[in-house]
């Protein structure tokens, strides 16, 4: 904003300023005064005359309009990355005259977009007018404003008046949550101790009959025991059991490192974290959230407010807990400290000494390609 416009700005918000009109007569007037003084004509005294008045009445005037206007704002729905938010603002005339030739300005903050500017024709008196706008979303996040202004030059448009009220507004951007078919990261907890006899939580049995969960395509690895053959004749696929001791009584914790990250990457993770938690609940497992400011969360509601606030601590690493979780993290480094049966998934900048490092470590886990779509990859069988 210019110097000028900043000081026409000040005096708009707290008094009036004279609009482009209003300062041509305002010239006009000030010339047929200077005229009549010379002339000591009667005639041009009360030209002038006549022009100072209606400048004066056009600037009385806005200000007593917008001192009898009300707005309320209406709370604004959560809603998930890539959908618009919708946003409601009332304006009640509690006058006994119409106000028109009014410009309402939702100073939104600048990271979701420029102020929404909707020019009203008139408000009735003893009504109100309902302003609904859709304002698109790009990113999650927690967004927060509070002044909407309310500017008018009517009933002349000689002046401009400006005022600015204070409505508190929060908006909540979900992240996406992608549609997952399967999730070997989720699938597969448990198994490394049902091979051993040492399973997690409270097992019913490890018997391969009656105790089947659910029915799933065959992938690599899967024992043959667990093979439905009769269900894979008739979809001519094969089709392998989930067992209910896989997961039955076991918690199952999604943590995200609060170390530095990427950008890029963080958002990544943070969808991800997302996509695992629905995929999980989706499937009726015991799931819960780990951040470093939140500690362990499992209400669907704390999970969604959590991803969509949170931002990564600069140089700070803390241990989540001591029982299996899937780690995502983009420090290889923190991996040594994970405990029995966890998983992890790991985005990298490129280095093969990294890679290296992540591929020979004992829990399965997948690397992530930030330059490659995220949903086929939670999908895929863990390194």
């Amino acid at each position: 904003m210019n110097p000028v416009r900043r000081i026409g700005y000040w005096f708009e918000s707290r008094f009036c300023a004279p609009a482009y009109s209003g300062l041509v007569l305002g010239g006009i007037a000030i010339c047929f005064f200077g005229a009549a003084i010379n002339t000591m004509a009667g005639w041009l005294y009360v030209i002038s005359g006549v022009s100072f008045a209606l400048l004066g009445y056009a600037a009385v005037l806005p200000p007593k309009s917008l001192a009898g206007l009300v707005i309320k704002r209406r709370a604004i729905q959560a809603v998930t990355a890539g959908d618009d938010l919708i946003v409601e603002l009332e304006i009640f005339n509690q006058t006994k005259k119409p106000i028109s030739l009014l410009q309402i300005e939702d100073k939104l903050p600048f990271i979701l977009d420029k102020p929404s500017i909707k020019p009203i024709e008139t408000i009735s008196p003893q009504t109100t007018y309902n302003w609904v706008y859709y304002q698109p979303t790009e990113r999650r996040g927690i967004y927060r404003w509070q002044n909407v202004e309310l500017a008018t030059a009517a009933p002349l448009g000689l002046f401009w008046c400006r005022r600015s009220r204070q409505l508190n507004a929060i908006a909540i951007v979900y992240p996406k949550v992608l549609p997952l078919k399967s999730c070997p990261l989720i699938d597969d907890i448990g198994k490394e101790d049902s091979r051993k006899g040492q399973p997690l939580g409270n097992p019913l049995n490890t018997a391969s009959e009656g105790l089947t969960r659910s029915l799933r395509p065959y992938r690599i690895g899967d024992p043959l025991r667990l093979i439905h053959w009769r269900t894979s004749a008739r979809y001519g696929e094969l089709r392998v059991r989930e067992l209910e001791m896989l997961t039955s009584g076991q918690e199952i914790i999604i943590a995200l490192d609060n170390g530095n990250w990427e950008e890029n990457n963080f958002e990544q993770a943070v969808i991800a974290a997302a996509s695992m938690y629905f995929y999980a609940q989706y499937q009726q497992m015991q799931i819960q959230l780990w951040t470093a400011s939140t500690g362990l969360i499992n209400r669907k509601k704390d999970v969604l407010e959590t991803l969509a606030a949170i931002h990564p601590l600069q140089n700070s690493y803390t241990q989540p807990t001591d029982k299996p979780l899937i780690w995502l993290t983009q420090n290889p480094s923190t991996f040594s400290s994970l405990p029995y049966g966890s998983r992890w998934m790991l985005w990298q900048n490129i280095s093969s000494s990294q890679q290296k490092f992540v591929i020979n470590r004992d829990y399965p886990g997948m690397i992530v390609d930030s330059e490659q779509s995220l949903q086929p990859q939670l999908q895929k069988p863990l390194t």
